[in-house]
């Protein structure tokens, strides 16, 4: 029991310090001109240097403490390993924000094992915080234990969401928060899934929920919501559109959860 504490504390302590390393690599490039700009789904889709450097950098450092680790990145790692823990990375959660000099985007790291997230990390480098969580340890912004928010209904509820950059999904996507909107107390939508997890475990959103997440866009932040005495629950797809997640106190994700399949099916 004692050995496998002081593990998840040496993971956290490495999360974060990777962390924090891609975040001043972010911060000093946040506002020039970007380098190697390409573009993934669409030609709204942007990859740059700086995504590709703040990996590499939180590789460098993963690697050379945990160098039997598997590890999965947005910018096309993927290594196997024998340890049984694996780190999946989104170096720069929200490149849009970041290229046009917006302060909501994050570093998301978290290290996974059998039995799911072990740890997780959301930095955003332009505010300096640090959301962290330990499976059965609890969640924390720069180390204050966070909790949940509790409305009393969807229909106080802040709810936030994200959309895809594929335009056909868009249009989907468009429609469902349109029947959504005049249920819920408003929507807001920030641009990066892992702060808009981070936010819902600190209270400043009550629920999310997005369609066609990949693993790195919310395994750190999901955490976050759980150890934070949240729910996080993954949907199918429906109505043409593809798996969801939906993240917020319990209660708020069965009802939020409840409207989704209404809404698509229509």
């Amino acid at each position: 029991m004692m050995r496998a504490v002081a593990d998840t504390t040496e993971l956290q302590a490495l999360a974060e310090r990777a962390a924090r390393a891609a975040g001043a690599l972010l911060r000093e490039r946040v506002g020039s001109a970007a380098t190697g700009l390409a573009y993934k789904s669409s030609a709204t889709d942007p990859v740059s240097d700086a995504d590709r450097d703040a990996e590499a950098e939180i590789l460098r450092l993963l690697r050379a403490e945990r160098p039997d680790d598997a590890m999965l990145g947005e910018e096309g790692t993927a290594s196997g390993g024998s340890s049984g823990l694996r780190w999946v990375v989104d170096p720069l959660d929200g490149t849009v924000n970041f290229l046009y000099g917006l302060q909501a985007f994050a570093v998301s790291i978290a290290c996974e094992d059998e039995q799911g997230t072990l740890v997780g990390v959301v930095h955003q480098p332009l505010t300096g915080e640090t959301f962290t969580a330990v499976r059965g340890g609890g969640a924390r912004l720069d180390g204050v234990p966070l909790a949940v928010n509790r409305p009393e209904s969807l229909a106080r509820a802040l709810v936030a969401t994200g959309f895809s950059y594929e335009p056909g999904r868009r249009v989907l996507q468009g429609a469902l928060v349109a029947r959504l909107l005049p249920q819920v107390r408003d929507v807001r939508r920030a641009g990066s899934a892992a702060l808009d997890l981070a936010w819902v475990a600190c209270g400043r959103l009550d629920a999310y929920y997005e369609h066609g997440l990949n693993d790195w866009d919310w395994a750190g932040g999901a955490l976050l919501v759980s150890e934070a005495g949240g729910s996080v629950r993954r949907l199918p797809g429906a109505g043409g559109l593809p798996a969801a997640l939906v993240a917020g106190a319990p209660a708020l994700v069965d009802a939020l959860a409840a409207q989704l399949p209404q809404v698509e099916d229509r």
